[in-house]
This record gives structure tokens, C-alpha cells and sequence, in this order.
């Protein structure tokens, strides 16, 4: 699964920029669906959406990860990045949203929007499936 991450990494690269949230989605699934832990990430963006980095911040159990918005908020100035895509993975396989994931984005957002960071989108990936909060209104 890393080699087909590195293939879309290298891909997304020669394109120039993330396109759709289908593309981040598939990206991401690529990267983490394999993984035995959740782990929480952030895809760091440019003006243009043009992936700057993309790192694996946190890592948690088999049921949760804690978040702090001050290690992502650091990381984001450090690299310049105008706009961010955050994701985390599901172990159980289950994409689905939970109501503290929700609470993650709505207190990233509110803590990178004071630094003109905008939040695109928070991705859920379980299994080969991933869920856009964006797409549902929540991001």
C-alpha cells in the first residue's frame, strides 16, 4: 500500500494540485488504510492547493487519537501552508463520522482560521472507503 501512496503522491505532484476531494480521498486511503492504529494527519497546501507535505501528526489505539490544534497550527506556519486537508483513519474498517470527529474539525477550524488557515476538508478513511466531511456539510 505505501507504493501505490507514493505512486499517487508522485502523480498528484506532476499534476500540480489536489482537484477534487475524490482524488485527496484516494490519496489518503492509499496511505493509511493499512494501518492496525488510528492515526491522525494533515495534508498541507499552498494558495494554489499544491501539497506542500503530508504527515502522519498523530497516532493513537485501535479506537481513538488525541488531537492538539496548537501541534498542527505550529506545523502549518512552519510550512507556510495556506490551506489544509486533515485526515484520520478508522482501523475498524468503518468510514463513518463520529460526533468527536466532527468536534476535531469544528475546533481545527476555528484555531487555523484565525491564522487565515483554511480547512478544506477533514477525510475518515476506513478501509478502501474514505468519507468527506466537507461533502456533508460538516467541514
Amino acid at each position: 500500500m505505501l507504493a501505490a501512496a507514493t505512486i499517487l503522491e508522485q502523480r498528484l505532484q506532476r499534476q500540480g494540485r489536489i482537484h477534487s476531494p475524490d482524488q485527496a480521498g484516494n490519496y489518503l486511503v492509499a496511505r493509511c488504510a493499512h494501518l492496525p492504529h488510528e492515526v491522525f494527519g494533515v495534508v498541507f497546501l499552498d494558495n494554489q492547493h499544491h501539497i506542500i507535505s503530508t504527515e502522519h501528526l498523530f497516532t493513537g489505539t485501535v479506537d481513538g487519537c488525541e488531537v492538539h490544534s496548537r501541534v498542527v497550527a505550529k506545523r502549518a506556519l512552519e510550512l507556510n501552508a495556506a490551506a489544509v486537508i486533515l485526515f484520520h483513519n478508522h482501523p475498524s474498517g468503518n468510514p463513518e463520522p463520529s460526533e468527536a470527529d466532527r468536534k476535531v474539525t469544528e475546533r481545527l477550524q476555528q484555531a487555523l482560521g484565525l491564522l487565515d488557515i483554511r480547512v478544506l476538508d477533514h477525510l475518515v478513511i476506513g478501509g478502501q472507503k474514505n468519507v468527506s466531511l466537507a461533502a456533508r456539510g460538516w467541514a
